[in-house]
């Protein structure tokens, strides 16, 4: 039970910061695109600005996390790329292939992206089971 509990505070937090950043950077997004600049361009820029406002904020306060910051780094940048990977991939299929507004599937992709990356930074980045094992050895 208290796991669970853990767990659902975890996700509150990342969603709160989620929220915050995400509607911020999608604001941006809008504006910049709507002036003409072209949507993955812009994603790929405002993507590197809240992966690094994400580490900084998950880190301390959702996960609490207390271990190697060297390896979360360098964990939290694979797991990034997988999600930027994702992202830009949605942008490409549903917008350039099947042409629908590149608004509605950023906004869309902000959601998936998101789900994945809370999966990713409990069980691999932040993950205590992944210390605790290279504290063992």
């Amino acid at each position: 039970m208290l796991l669970l509990a853990k767990s659902l505070t975890q996700l509150f937090r990342y969603g709160l910061i989620g929220v915050v950043t995400n509607l911020s950077w999608y604001c941006v997004y809008l504006l910049i695109t709507f002036f003409g600049a072209e949507p993955k361009l812009v994603m790929t820029f405002l993507y590197l600005c809240g992966a690094t406002i994400s580490y900084l904020a998950n880190r301390k306060w959702t996960f609490q996390h207390n271990g190697y910051w060297v390896s979360s780094t360098i964990r939290f940048a694979i797991a990034h790329m997988m999600g930027y990977s994702l992202n830009y991939f949605l942008l490409l299929i549903f917008v350039d292939h099947y042409h629908y507004p590149h608004q509605w599937v950023q906004g869309a992709a902000i959601f998936i992206v998101a789900g994945f990356l809370f999966i990713a930074f409990k069980f691999f980045v932040f993950s205590e089971n992944l210390e605790n094992k290279k504290a063992n050895r």
